[in-house]
């Protein structure tokens, strides 16, 4: 499967931006997905995920601010993110795992394919 990422931008303290990821091929729904995302000189963390079944995961740092969806008929994970921070600046990215995992998806190594990244800058 591919993954187009996209909907990051420059955007003020305690705004909101929607991310989209987009993913070509059959069978989208077999796929758990998750968000990610890096800053300048961090390691990538876990944002959120949603499961084939729905069920979605979120980190302490996003948690009450973003939220996860999917439409399984446009083949496509949302990342909707309110009340944004600095410390939100870093660069998204949408990941999708085909692997049957039983924990919290939260972790790099957990998924199989990955998209470009869609930069997201927040000013304070």
């Amino acid at each position: 499967v591919q993954l187009q990422a996209s909907g990051g931008g420059l955007v003020q303290a305690g705004g909101s931006l929607r991310l989209s990821c987009a993913a070509s091929g059959r069978a989208f729904n077999m796929y758990d997905m998750g968000w990610f995302r890096q800053a300048p000189g961090k390691e990538r963390e876990f944002v959120a995920a949603i499961r084939r079944s729905g069920h979605r995961y979120y980190s302490d740092s996003v948690k009450g601010r973003f939220t996860i969806s999917r439409d399984n008929a446009k083949n496509t994970v949302y990342l909707q993110m309110n009340s944004l921070k600095p410390e939100d600046t870093a660069v998204y990215y949408c990941a999708a795992s085909q692997r049957v995992i039983t924990s919290a998806l939260a972790t790099t190594s957990m998924y199989d394919y990955w998209g470009q990244g869609t930069l997201v800058t927040v000013s304070s």
